[in-house]
């Protein structure tokens, strides 16, 4: 449908019923089965959400907050919100509760909708929650005159009506999962988000036949704009995942056509590929390599930058014996994953499209709705962040910082006139706070302004390029560089427990001693895997001590963002010590 035509995000569930009302909305996981709602049946939830939210005498603009798994009440939810002109607040629903009751007080919500009871208890302590009129439970029952559970909150029936028409009112306000300091609150408009998403969709295209797995946060706003209301403009289906824990088993049961994912869901199978690989025997190994090259080739002759080659006749029969028991784990159906949120490796993506997996790498940061731009399937750079979408303007600024101006950029940060104008400039530029460079058509990102760890020698290193490529050591699980204004760098390494397990073994050290992490023999073991994966950076992006731990980093424990990026100040303050004796001889 024309964007323009929904007028508002709201305007797109009215849209599509009126063009679509028996087609597959969405899917989720209920009891042990997957259960499908039509767009009608979202339509008659939604009225019953809109007319629960009509009830408790909100005036346009108040904010309202959803803080749940991923799932049709988040969507019913949201689309209720903002067809009365409300403000919807989205939080992760793993968010620890300080940040979470942050947001809350910050935001003046008027209304939360939380999973349950504990949920909301843990809240309390962490903030003054005075402004919300109406806590509502997904789960359980209350007995508190301002708690009621979800049953009782929704009356039987009502019907859905798009009372707001303002396509420029404040739409929702997100909180960015910044690495450090206070999340601060995005505003954007219904117009940012829905040109948003039909701007990407005409980069790549998606059609009523197209089945999308969500499974990042809708909190996220990449997931929210590309993976909820660019499916309801183009009429596909959403089948809700049970969480990234499930994310294996969900694959291989929805099959889905499209994905929006995260680097870090294709780091992790990239190792765990590689890993097997390599323990498999030598004629095997060779068969994957061949299929991998000619898999390259192939794709390098499809985007017009590579002759053919008659080797490419036995690419078929390579991809039956070794890529399709690959791409099978993913569903076996993917037309297309899109990747963003952080830098994808060009050896990951190199690897899965060798295999035959269509991925696209594309950037963009809430601040822009999110997406600036987009590798499309016939112009993929795989190492670049693609093309900029329609009415995207992209520029160099000082120090090759990348600026933005688009249809998608926020009105600023919420009561935080200081932060806004710091980020938009009086002519309008977003600044991205990312470096860039411009080759040809397509963009890259070559660094963060603020993530440049400057030894005392004065040489510059990228943290997050060296930290991607420790991580692709089955071993290595999570990796945090260190060395601003030191002699050398050195790091922090959170280990997977049975690689260490099968280490420690070789070494003769008992896996389960917390002293054999400390040990030297451990250190100088790592430290040679570390050598081999770094060996195509300078030599002074060598590591010369680390430090080994089997604490995981999570969001739960605070040492993570929602879409996985290492909150580096918080791992600082948690390593400080260790850190420090790190440079201490």
């Amino acid at each position: 449908m024309p964007w323009q035509q929904a007028g508002t995000l709201a305007g797109l569930l009215r849209e599509r019923l009126a063009r679509s009302p028996d087609g597959v909305a969405y899917r989720h996981f209920v009891g042990d089965a997957w259960q499908a709602l039509s767009w009608r049946e979202v339509a008659r939830r939604v009225g019953r959400f809109q007319a629960a939210l009509r009830n408790e005498h909100l005036p346009a603009g108040s904010r309202v907050a959803v803080m749940l798994p991923n799932g049709p009440d988040w969507a019913c939810f949201d689309q209720a919100a903002l067809a009365l002109g409300l403000v919807t607040v989205p939080i992760y629903r793993d968010d620890r509760p300080d940040n979470a009751a942050y947001v809350l007080e910050h935001s003046g919500a008027a209304l939360l909708l939380t999973e349950s009871a504990d949920q909301w208890q843990a809240l309390l302590p962490h903030g003054y929650l005075g402004a919300l009129q109406r806590v509502v439970l997904a789960q359980g029952e209350a007995d508190d005159d301002r708690v009621l559970s979800l049953n009782h909150w929704l009356p039987a029936q009502d019907e859905f009506a798009v009372e707001c028409s303002d396509g420029e009112a404040l739409a929702s306000i997100v909180y960015t999962s910044g690495t450090t300091g206070r999340p601060k609150g995005v505003m954007l408009s219904h117009r940012n988000m829905l040109w948003n998403a039909a701007a990407a969709e005409s980069m790549v295209p998606v059609t009523p036949d197209d089945l999308f797995l969500s499974f990042l946060p809708l909190s996220h706003t990449l997931e929210r704009t590309i993976g909820y209301y660019l499916p309801l403009l183009a009429g596909a289906t959403v089948a809700f995942g049970r969480g990234i824990q499930h994310l294996a088993d969900d694959l291989v049961a929805v099959r889905p056509t499209v994905l929006v994912s995260v680097p870090r869901v294709f780091e992790r199978s990239a190792v765990a590929i590689r890993d097997g690989i390599a323990k498999r025997p030598r004629p095997v190994r060779r068969l994957f390599d061949a299929a991998l090259e000619l898999g390259w080739r192939d794709f390098e002759r499809a985007q017009g930058r590579a002759r053919g080659t008659p080797l490419l006749a036995a690419l078929p029969l390579l991809r039956r014996l070794v890529a399709r028991p690959v791409l099978d784990r993913l569903g076996g159906r993917l037309r297309v994953a899109i990747c963003g949120g952080a830098a994808l490796p060009p050896d990951v993506a190199r690897l899965f499209i060798s295999l035959g997996l269509p991925l696209l790498q594309g950037y963009g940061l809430t601040e822009a709705s999110p997406v600036l731009t987009v590798n499309t399937l016939d112009d993929n750079r795989p190492d670049s962040v693609g093309l900029p979408l329609p009415e995207v303007q992209l520029r160099l600024g000082a120090g090759d910082e990348l600026l933005a101006k688009s249809p998608g950029v926020m009105a600023g940060y919420w009561h935080d006139v200081e932060a806004s104008a710091a980020v938009i400039d009086a002519d309008g530029w977003l600044h991205t706070g990312d470096i860039a460079a411009q080759r040809g058509r397509h963009w890259y990102i070559t660094g963060r302004l603020k993530d440049i760890i400057v030894l005392a020698n004065g040489e510059k290193v990228p943290p997050v390029d060296i930290e991607h490529a420790l991580m692709l050591d089955p071993l290595i699980h999570q990796a945090l560089l260190v060395g601003e204004g030191r002699p050398y760098l050195a790091a922090i390494l959170a280990l997977h427990r049975k690689p260490w397990a099968e280490l420690a073994a070789e070494l003769g050290l008992d896996a389960d001693a917390p002293t054999s992490l400390a040990d030297p023999r451990a250190e100088q073991a790592v430290l040679a895997r570390v050598e081999t994966a770094l060996h195509a950076f300078p030599g002074y992006a060598r590591l010369r001590r680390v430090h080994l731990t089997l604490e995981e980093w999570t969001e739960a424990n605070g040492l993570l963002t929602a879409t996985q990026k290492a909150r580096r100040g918080k791992l600082a303050e948690r390593y400080g010590d260790v850190i420090e004796a790190l440079y201490r001889a």
